[in-house]
């Protein structure tokens, strides 16, 4: 499998909520995670991540994606995916009561490989601006 269609079908899996069940499968051992974002500050794994997307559906259920660029640089062994997150705080889970508030957020994964699996991902995401938007801060 090419690091395009592993970054694809990871890109796939992790951000509409299946887990790291789910995951685990495209990526290395103990990979990390990291991104700049107070909301994501304590999550180090590539693990807690996956499944941090997948609690994140219970309080915003319809929650999806839509994906707006995708790059593959195979000299440095990375892909570049940039997309859009879409929901409404319509369940329960949240910070606060179901606000009905709609959020729409930009971010992008840069997805870093090893031996044809993703051993680590960074996170570009503005997380105060999509918790102001759905009335989470």
């Amino acid at each position: 499998m090419t690091i395009e269609r592993t970054a694809r079908d990871f890109f796939e899996a992790c951000e509409t909520g299946l887990g790291w069940a789910a995951c685990k499968s495209y990526c290395s051992d103990n990979a990390g995670f990291a991104c700049q974002a107070d909301a994501l500050a304590e999550i180090s794994s590539l693990e807690a991540y996956a499944d941090w997307m997948k609690g994140l559906l219970g309080p915003i259920p319809n929650g999806h994606y839509e994906l707006t660029a995708f790059a593959v640089d195979e000299g440095r062994g990375r892909v570049v995916a940039t997309a859009q997150f879409h929901g409404t705080q319509t369940g329960d889970g949240g910070p606060v009561p179901p606000t009905g508030k709609v959020v729409v957020s930009d971010y992008a994964h840069v997805m870093t490989f090893a031996d044809g699996k993703i051993r680590h991902v960074t996170k570009i995401w503005n997380d105060a601006q999509a918790l102001r938007q759905i009335g989470w801060a």
